[in-house]
């Protein structure tokens, strides 16, 4: 079989899934139609660039970027993406709808707020305001649009630097948890290799109330202690291996492996960290990886389609559909 009629096969859903919706840019859809979603991607960001409330992009140089990528990716299989990019951190949900109806493609934009990389893309407001002032925030927007335009967050977004976690830090684990068991959405927290920090992340969410199935361990392929990825799987949490490349496809096909031993293959996640249109005029980081790369290797390992289906359909669709999970 051909590489593109096997990842048409392998990619398209089985059949419909219908149940709890998510929120895209478009408005709320029914978690069945998501399709194949890349659950960890950045379509734009000033990532490198200094901190903006609003930012300003060249919109016919991100257009002219950012259509045909996503239109290719559109034609390997993937149906959705959830943009990663947080407030301040060059969110633009009215650009990504825009892009959405020209591309075919659900996106899901974020609330809440990245505090790694030393805090350079938190705004002043998040280190005085209290968890629930933070959660008030947040939820308005949940409740009315982001910035006037109607356009709902899918998910919370949240980003810790390495090390314990802070006061600042369970304070924004606790203002996400607060806006979980209020909206339902999945809380997505850049994480990376810190073992430490994720267990101080599951004692918040456990003190509000809401169970690790509502968290997500973002770059856990990172994260050199196995334990540590087993503990979380343990207690019922999302392991995202995202940073795929050609190069990482054997370390991602060992933790998927690891994964499946364990009986947790429904708790992973997949995708890229991939960037397609970067500040300061730097390359794009490629997102499609998985489609050419990763699906195939998995099939060559023997996993069947029903497992690949489930890796890159029925995980993210859960992950993301809206539902309270409590503690």
């Amino acid at each position: 079989m051909r590489r593109r009629e096997f990842l048409a096969a392998s990619c398209v859903p089985l059949a419909a899934a219908p149940g709890r919706q998510a929120m895209t840019v478009r408005g709320a859809v029914d978690g069945g139609d998501l399709g194949l979603m890349l659950p960890h991607e950045h379509v734009m960001s000033l990532f490198g660039a200094d901190a903006a409330e609003r930012p300003v992009y060249d919109e016919d140089k991100l257009f002219g970027t950012v259509i045909p990528y996503l239109k290719n990716l559109y034609a390997l299989g993937c149906r959705s993406i959830a943009d990663c990019t947080t407030a301040w951190f060059g969110r633009a949900p009215a650009l990504l709808k825009r892009i959405s109806e020209q591309t075919g493609l659900h996106i899901l934009t974020n609330t809440g707020y990245y505090a790694a990389a030393g805090g350079r893309y938190l705004p002043e407001h998040a280190r005085r305001e209290t968890a629930g002032e933070l959660a008030a925030r947040w939820l308005r927007e949940w409740r009315e649009g982001i910035e006037g335009t109607g356009i709902r967050p899918g998910f919370v977004k949240l980003g810790f630097d390495a090390g314990p976690l802070s006061d600042l830090g369970r304070k924004l684990v606790a203002a996400a948890a607060r806006v979980h068991l209020e909206s339902g959405l999945a809380l997505a927290v850049h994480t990376g290799d810190n073992p430490e920090g994720a267990r101080g992340q599951l004692a918040v969410l456990n003190s509000e109330g809401v169970s690790p199935q509502a968290w997500i361990w973002v770059h856990a392929h990172s994260v050199k202690d196995e334990a540590a990825l087993a503990e979380a799987a343990e207690a019922g949490a999302w392991l995202e291996f995202d940073g795929l490349v050609p190069d990482s496809v054997g370390r991602h096909l060992a933790l998927v492996e690891m994964m499946k031993r364990r009986g947790a293959l429904g708790q992973v996640l997949l995708s890229h960290d991939g960037n397609s249109y970067r500040a300061l005029g730097r390359p794009p980081k490629p997102y499609d990886a998985l489609f050419t790369h990763f699906v195939p290797a998995l099939e060559e390992a023997g996993y069947t389609r029903q497992e690949i289906h489930r890796l890159t359909v029925d995980n993210p669709r859960r992950a993301f559909t809206a539902g309270v999970r409590r503690a």
